[in-house]
């Protein structure tokens, strides 16, 4: 007889995938990726196209969506000795100041100066010595923004290897509000014809917003996962967004977050069966035996094994059942992570 399955060992969150599986580049048009339908109540399973939303949902569902804005994060800096540092920027703090990823991080050290190139420099006022995350002050004169977007890049995971032709490709068509360091990717597969179609019909969207950070994809290093301490990341709920949820939640319709990072929002902002309004940091680390107060479906990508991502989908769906649909997705030849394929889980 074998041993029992600890849920809160990292491992029971493993599966294996074939290299070649994983997205490098993302499918034209948006909405015909491929789109895997698991109804929890019948446990039936189907095998459809993105676009095929406008079948399965109906009047009075409705869709949460995060409307972050990925910014160009990624710069590179040198320090007096010609050293270069890779600079990952996750969560603006103040006007100039920033929490970021510094590589290699062992060679920067608070005081230190780096120069992105005459427009931009910044020095090195702090370590955090659990995240290792290091926090910046920029030196620049006029608008940041304007100097990020010529001297920043989209930053990419580092499974996605190959050159991003568009870098709007990795923003969904509803991006609003910038400040992410990723893209909530589960939105990219909407289109502007295809949130119209579901408009018509009667879908909702409503928008929150949670800036992607560290939080999101940092990945568990810890053996048990409880060990696991989530970075902060904020997220805010304005009163239209929270009153149009829970009126939904009161009439008894689905409340359908789109990504992780919008299950991430909803639940940290709700609260016995509500939604309030506000915002924050959360540091909200959703794993099986989480009771969801909010979200009854989950619009969502296939994630990394032993993430975060994949522990909170296992919370939704019962780890069992997500890890054999992942198997068979494997077995399908579904695209995984960012620029991957979507799955659906009602």
């Amino acid at each position: 007889m074998s041993d029992p399955i600890d849920i809160f060992d990292t491992s029971a969150y493993y599966y294996e995938l074939p290299e070649e599986l994983i997205a490098q580049t993302p499918v034209e048009p948006r909405d015909s990726s491929r789109l895997m339908f698991y109804d929890r109540a019948c446990g039936k399973t189907e095998d459809l196209v993105f676009r095929d939303l406008e079948k399965i949902l109906k009047k009075g569902d409705v869709l949460v969506i995060n409307d972050t804005r990925v910014i160009p994060a990624r710069l590179y800096a040198f320090n007096v000795k010609g050293r270069q540092f890779e600079t990952l920027l996750l969560k603006r703090i103040d006007l100039k100041r920033w929490e970021c990823l510094l590589k290699p991080a062992k060679k920067a050290k608070i005081g230190d100066k780096l120069v992105v190139n005459e427009e931009l420099s910044f020095t090195v006022k702090g370590i955090d010595p659990t995240s290792g995350t290091r926090e910046i002050e920029f030196d620049f004169d006029g608008v940041f923004e304007d100097i990020l977007s010529r001297v920043g890049s989209v930053p990419l995971p580092p499974y996605i290897t190959e050159k991003l032709s568009d870098p709007e490709r990795y923003q969904t068509v509803y991006a609003r509000e910038t400040g992410s360091a990723a893209a909530p990717t589960a939105g990219l597969h909407f289109t502007d014809e295809l949130m119209r179609k579901l408009t018509d019909k009667g879908v909702e969207f409503v928008r929150v917003l949670l800036h992607v950070g560290l939080g999101t994809f940092r990945p568990v290093k810890a053996k048990n996962i409880l060990e696991h301490k989530m970075h902060s990341e904020y997220y805010r709920v304005s009163e239209e967004a929270a009153a149009r949820i829970n009126a939904a939640l009161d009439e008894g319709r689905r409340v359908i977050a789109v990504g992780t990072t919008s299950v991430r929002t909803l639940e940290s902002a709700g609260s016995f069966g509500r939604v309030e309004p506000g915002d924050g940091n959360t540091e909200i680390f959703i794993y099986p035996g989480y009771e969801f107060k909010i979200v009854k479906g989950l619009i969502t990508n296939f994630h990394l094994p032993e993430s975060t991502l994949i522990m909170l989908v296992s919370a939704f769906a019962g780890r069992e059942k997500v890890l054999s649909l992942y198997r068979d997705a494997v077995r399908k030849q579904y695209r995984f992570f960012s620029f991957g394929d979507a799955m659906l889980i009602l």
